[in-house]
C-alpha cells in the first residue's frame, strides 16, 4: 500500500470513528452495509463486520440506540455506557480499515487515531447533553439527540464516500459543539432581573 492509499484508508477509519462519538452503532452499521456492497474494503481478520449476524445485530442496536436517546434522563444514563463503548468501536473501525501493517503498529494507530477521535467527540456530546439537561431540565435534549443522529449518519456516509471531506469537516463539527456549549453556559450564567413590584 502506497502512502496515498494509506492516508485515504486512515481518513475513512478516523471519520467513521469520529461518527461513533455521536452514536456508537450507526457507524458500525454503515461499515457492515458498505463492506457488503463493495463500497468499503476492510482488512483481513475483520470479515465478521460484513457477516449477516453483524448486519442484523448492528441494525437492531442502531434502532434501539436512536430511540433510547429520545427518552428523558435515559439519554444521560446511556452516555455513561456509550463513552467507553464509543472508544472501543472507534478503535475497531480504524483497525479494520488499515491493511499491510504490523499488528502492534496497527492497533497503536487505531487506539490513538480512531479511539481518540471517537472519545473526543463523545466527550463533547456528553458535556453538551449535561449542560442541556441542567439548563432546560431535559426539554432541549431531543433536539440535541436529533443533531447527534444527523452527525453520526452524515459523518459516517462522508467517511465512506468522501473521506477527505469527513476529516476536513471534523474540526468544524467540534467547533460548533464547543460554541453551542459555551453559548449554553453563558445563557444559564446570565442572571435574570426580576421586575420590582409597583408601589
Amino acid at each position: 500500500m502506497n502512502i496515498e492509499q494509506f492516508l485515504l484508508t486512515l481518513c475513512v477509519g478516523v471519520g467513521l470513528s469520529a461518527a461513533c462519538g455521536f452514536r456508537v452503532f450507526i457507524p458500525l452499521f454503515i461499515v457492515s452495509l458498505a463492506s457488503r456492497s463493495g463500497d468499503l474494503t476492510i482488512s483481513e481478520g475483520f470479515a465478521w463486520l460484513s457477516s449477516d449476524t453483524a448486519l442484523i445485530a448492528f441494525g437492531v442496536a442502531t434502532v434501539l440506540e436512536i430511540g433510547a436517546y429520545y427518552i428523558p434522563w435515559l439519554d444521560n444514563f446511556l452516555d455513561a455506557l456509550a463513552s467507553p463503548t464509543a472508544v472501543v468501536a472507534g478503535t475497531i473501525i480504524t483497525a479494520s480499515m488499515v491493511t499491510d501493517m504490523q499488528p502492534f503498529l496497527k492497533w497503536t494507530l487505531a487506539v490513538i487515531a480512531g479511539g481518540g477521535a471517537a472519545g473526543l467527540v463523545q466527550g463533547m456530546t456528553v458535556f453538551a447533553r449535561g449542560a442541556s439537561t441542567l439548563g432546560t431540565g431535559g426539554v432541549a435534549n431531543p433536539v440535541l439527540a436529533t443533531a447527534e443522529l444527523g452527525g453520526a449518519a452524515g459523518m459516517g456516509a462522508m467517511a465512506v464516500f468522501v473521506p477527505i471531506l469527513a476529516i476536513i469537516s471534523l474540526p468544524v463539527v467540534i467547533g460548533v459543539i464547543i460554541w453551542r456549549i459555551q453559548a449554553r453556559r453563558k445563557q444559564s450564567a446570565t442572571p435574570t432581573i426580576e421586575a420590582e413590584p409597583a408601589v
